[in-house]
């Protein structure tokens, strides 16, 4: 496979990468002239793959950590860490948006590129460790100095690769592999191809250990990838199962393809809302959606929050011997949340068995008698039994009921949906839904194969 006509389409333009160090290079050196001329002991790094050279095109980021010693206090760090970047935003005329991870940092726009600047320790190893993002500089020194020539292009297919069928990155929303995840398989593997064909034959708890700490054992993933810069975490951690299973999957359908290039690029789909609906029909499927306001939150405490709520929602209505096919959840992360359920059945007879003790203990055989009336008892293989009618013989009904006040802690939803839940849930028609999202729903295995 020639990979070259991929990786003109997939790399950063000469303009681009110049524009960038253009940028990155300005907000550095006001920074750290900053710092110098405050007597701030600081050090501005430029991080992330923009620094190793592994960003894709249109996806260069520009990360900057300053960089304080040790010794600093966690308030200091925090308070000079802030106000050096909204200083930078006010030289530059960008807006300063705050987030948080171990501590506050800031994100805005300059020169049209997304900019964080995180204040964090400087750290020479795992073992120093203060903050979560402290390994962050670590990270972008093991790469450059790992990674060999040309293998930079070969991460940037990687990347590409698990983009396009669905599998990369790590946020909650995906739970897939993280851009350092993949500059890790290629300095292991050596190149694209070899790390697909790798793939194919990992299984669960796959190990792989750079630097030979012989720490896997204290993980129980399904990737284990231990973090060269820290014995004590396993990079893989935020991979979920089933995107690791999509890309092995992937990398099979890949090798065995005719169609390679095709694997690189968006997939191409003619979506008809009609078309969609019809689909639905010749399922013959009843569908319930529920469509309700979403807060004001931060996307990665928003989507495990929204698949928590979809997930418990779903168990429930199975516990109570409705039959869920499909669940899945959608949002547009500014206004409305959506659960859509495709259910294989959706309305019950009237009367539910509750079974009771094995007829060999007495005592709670009794108990259950008294309760439930003799004569209204009975034996179903070696168990005491009861017919009773049942409190909800449709789901919709049953859904009803647990999104009120009285009843939400049926299910466990995320704490910060229960309100809106509450207040806001409808009913809707899937006419109503985002149709890529549908699309999806009726179609999972799309992305994985060309």
């Amino acid at each position: 496979m020639d990979y070259e006509t991929i990786l003109k389409d997939i790399k950063p333009t000469e303009d681009e990468k110049n524009h960038i160090d253009e940028v990155s290079s300005s907000i550095m050196n006001f920074l750290q002239d900053m710092c110098d001329g405050n007597d701030i002991d600081a050090k501005v790094n430029l991080v992330g793959s923009v620094a190793k050279n592994t960003a894709l095109k249109g996806k260069s980021d520009i990360d900057i950590f300053i960089a304080f010693p040790l010794g600093t206090d966690k308030q200091y760090l925090k308070k000079t860490g802030l106000d050096l970047a909204h200083a930078c935003c006010d030289e530059f005329d960008g807006v300063a948006e705050h987030h948080f991870a171990s501590h506050p940092y800031v994100t805005t726009h300059i020169g049209e590129c997304e900019v964080d600047i995180v204040p964090c320790y400087a750290i020479e190893d795992g073992s120093q460790l203060k903050s979560a993002v402290d390994r962050t500089i670590l990270h972008t020194r093991y790469v450059k100095q790992n990674l060999k020539e040309g293998q930079d292009d070969e991460v940037l297919l990687l990347k590409r690769f698990m983009a396009m069928t669905g599998t990369y990155g790590s946020e909650f929303k995906v739970g897939g592999f993280a851009g350092y995840l993949c500059e890790l398989l290629i300095i292991n593997y050596g190149n694209f191809e070899n790390a697909l064909k790798a793939a194919l034959n990992w299984k669960f708890g796959e190990i792989i250990d750079l630097e030979e700490y012989g720490t896997a054992d204290q993980f129980n993933d399904s990737l284990i990838v231990i973090d060269p810069t820290d014995e004590k975490r396993n990079v893989g951690a935020a991979l979920r199962l089933d995107k690791m299973a999509e890309f092995i999957q992937s990398a099979r359908n890949y090798i065995f393809s005719d169609n390679k290039k095709d694997y690189f690029y968006p997939l191409k789909r003619n979506l008809n809302r009609e078309d969609i609906l019809n689909e639905f029909k010749s399922r013959n499927s009843e569908l319930i959606a529920l469509r309700f306001d979403i807060p004001d939150m931060p996307l990665d405490t928003l989507h495990p929050q929204l698949r928590k709520t979809c997930e418990a929602l779903e168990r429930k209505l199975n516990d109570e011997e409705f039959n869920v096919f499909k669940a899945d959840y959608w949002s547009d992360e500014i206004i409305n949340g959506v659960i859509l359920l495709e259910m294989a059945s959706s309305k019950l007879n009237d009367i539910t068995v509750n079974v009771g003790p094995k007829v060999f203990i007495n005592n709670a055989c009794e108990n259950f008698v008294k309760k439930y009336g003799r004569q209204n008892c009975y034996v179903q293989g070696d168990f005491l039994v009861h017919s009773q009618k049942r409190e909800f013989n449709n789901a919709v009904d049953l859904i009803s009921h647990i999104f009120t006040k009285e009843h939400i802690g049926l299910i466990k939803v995320g704490k910060n949906l229960r309100k809106n839940l509450i207040n806001t849930y409808e009913f809707i028609g899937i006419e109503d839904i985002d149709l890529e999202f549908l699309d999806d729903f009726l179609n999972p295995g799309q992305y994985i194969v060309r």
